[in-house]
């Protein structure tokens, strides 16, 4: 796997993964994602073929990845109909899907079940993105990742605000496990996916990098530890908001839920096959340390 395509190389994840294969000695392809349904389907065919045609394996990092958007018809373009089309262009060769673990929804424990059940239209449009990958016949794998985190991401910094306030808090003792991840450790996951022999699963889910929802706080914030909630209480108020008829209120459920009361991961493919993350949990100290940096030559420079 010598030349891989990325549709949506300049993207968050996309240039990541980029980075990920070059230090694999793989020579990466850029590739505009076209916009559905802007561009009709014939013509976004032609567009991808023509930038793919001498590709090896293929991989989609396209997408609206606004967990709170309620705009379905958008959603379901750019993250069920463009993958669909960009896995027929990629027939004959690995083509790797970034999904995510949303579109499992609240489950106890996320995995590689084929299983999904989406609370937001974000997550139901990742969900229908993996059933059209899936429905075609190859060697395709669906990759998903659970929230994931940098500096220069704004979910990343607003969960930073979080920490650092008088508001941080978890649910009980805190110690329940939390699914997030680091920006270089999916990336990395992804490049391997791409370049690993023949065999894969047809889903593959990332696995935990062992934070608790406790420790995810105090390590973001410096040392800081949250306040500890009744856990029945945050049950309560969670459940209410991921039932709300607003897109916007399931989703900011959806992230609190995950803030406080956590998701576990069960063990994953990617372990198994040898994959070891490059970031250990030092690298959210060191996120926590850039975006406090930041925030505070901000507040000295007044903007």
């Amino acid at each position: 796997m010598n030349r891989i395509g990325i549709v949506g190389a300049s993207g968050f994840v996309g240039s990541a993964v980029a980075d990920a294969l070059q230090r694999r000695g793989v020579d990466v392809v850029p590739v505009s994602a076209p916009r559905l349904p802007d561009v009709d389907e014939p013509a976004a065919t032609a567009l991808l073929e023509g930038a793919l045609n001498d590709c090896s394996a293929v991989i989609n990092a396209a997408g609206i990845s606004e967990a709170t958007s309620g705009d379905e018809a958008a959603l379901m373009g750019a993250n069920a109909a463009l993958p669909g089309l960009i896995a027929k262009v990629a027939a004959g060769r690995r083509f790797v899907q970034i999904s995510s673990a949303a579109a499992q929804g609240r489950v106890e424990i996320l995995d590689s079940d084929p299983q999904t059940s989406p609370v937001t239209p974000y997550a139901r449009s990742k969900a229908e993105g993996e059933r059209r990958v899936l429905s075609i016949s190859g060697d395709i794998v669906v990759f998903r990742p659970p929230g994931v985190h940098a500096a220069q991401r704004r979910v990343t910094r607003s969960l930073h605000k979080i920490a650092t306030s008088p508001i941080s808090s978890v649910a009980g003792r805190g110690e329940r496990p939390t699914a997030q991840a680091q920006l270089p450790n999916i990336a990395d996951a992804v490049a391997f996916l791409a370049t690993a022999p023949a065999g894969l699963p047809q889903i593959v889910h990332q696995p935990s990098e062992g934070l608790t929802t406790a420790e995810l706080l105090r390590r973001l914030s410096g040392g800081q530890q949250p306040k500890h909630l009744p856990d029945l209480a945050c049950r309560t108020a969670v459940r209410g908001l991921v039932r709300a008829p607003s897109a916007a209120l399931r989703a900011q459920g959806r992230r609190l839920e995950m803030l406080w009361l956590g998701q576990g991961q069960a063990p994953s493919w990617l372990t198994s096959a040898g994959w070891t993350p490059p970031a250990d949990l030092s690298g959210w100290d060191r996120m926590g340390e850039e975006l406090t940096n930041a925030a505070e030559t901000s507040r000295h420079t007044g903007s």
